[in-house]
């Protein structure tokens, strides 16, 4: 065989409950931030295909919100696009964080995967938090609920083992030509990540019971003739009129350090010198409306 018929392409989705450390696997997996994390559930809204490519093959991930009961329009929307990624994927890696409790969100997961042909590789993540003789044990209860087609231990965080996941990924592609060009790692557009690290900073700074109820939406993105400036004009839109004022802080304070802390990624991202203005908006209980949910970018039609 050729080298080029020796290449392999496919498609690899990354399930699991919220909070498990999806989004931060596909980025060390990457190499680079594409997926927003912080350690509250439900930071990943959206579908993101980033994509991975060496010598061996090309692979496209999917990183999916969190698999979870669904309480509003939102909440319904990310299951829907996590669940629509278990067909048409050539291999599904389900991140557990490792326990010998398999509970009722891990044991929905494996009714859910039950019906599914595609081979599934047990991601065991945060295993530097256990001791090293619990990681053999908390695999062994795993086996008992599903037959994986291969079970490997990691620590996304800390870049362990992550070479394994890529080779064993590898092993169920089919031959065949690149999806994308080799320096392609993500299909996100520049806005749609801008408007992402926006979330992401409000999530790590604001009180527990505001994040969820947050959106961010990009007014305007252009870069100045020149090219010297990327002018961005975003509205954060939250529920109540009392997360508003938390948003914005005394004296505009805490409003200036989400701005200043998305300023600096979105710089790293695109490279250049970015203008940021922030500003907060109100629409009461968008979460729970069809249309602002559609409207800030999460579409099931588009699933």
């Amino acid at each position: 065989m050729s080298e080029k018929q020796n290449y392999k392409s496919g498609f690899a989705t990354l399930i699991g409950r919220p909070n498990v450390g999806k989004s931060t696997l596909m980025n060390h997996l990457i190499g680079q931030k594409i997926a927003i994390t912080s350690n509250k559930p439900q930071t990943t809204r959206n579908r993101i295909q980033t994509v991975y490519t060496d010598d061996r093959g090309q692979i496209v991930f999917l990183d999916t919100p969190g698999i979870h009961k669904a309480k509003n329009k939102l909440g319904e929307y990310m299951v829907k696009a996590a669940e629509s990624t278990f067909s048409g994927v050539d291999v599904i890696l389900w991140l557990v964080e490792p326990t010998t409790f398999i509970g009722k969100g891990e044991q929905h997961i494996a009714r859910l995967l039950s019906g599914t042909k595609t081979p599934v590789i047990l991601i065991m993540n945060k295993i530097d938090t256990v001791e090293k003789e619990r990681i053999a044990e908390c695999m062994d209860a795993y086996r008992k609920i599903y037959p994986f087609a291969r079970m490997i231990p990691v620590s996304a965080l800390r870049s362990r083992n992550l070479d394994q996941v890529i080779s064993a990924v590898m092993e169920f592609l089919p031959y065949g030509p690149r999806y994308y060009d080799e320096d392609t790692i993500t299909d996100q557009p520049q806005r749609q990540i801008a408007a992402e690290l926006i979330r992401e900073k409000a999530l790590r700074l604001l009180e527990e019971e505001i994040p969820h109820g947050v959106a961010v939406a990009i007014d305007n993105m252009k870069e100045r003739p020149d090219g010297s400036i990327m002018d961005i004009d975003a509205t954060i839109i939250c529920e109540k009129d009392s997360h508003k004022g938390i948003i914005i802080g005394k004296g505009g304070a805490m409003l200036r350090r989400i701005g200043t802390q998305a300023r600096r990624e979105i710089e790293n991202m695109l490279g250049m010198q970015v203008n940021l203005q922030l500003w907060v908006k109100v629409k009461k209980d968008w979460r729970d409306s069809d249309y602002l949910v559609r409207n800030f970018g999460y579409d099931k039609k588009e699933i």
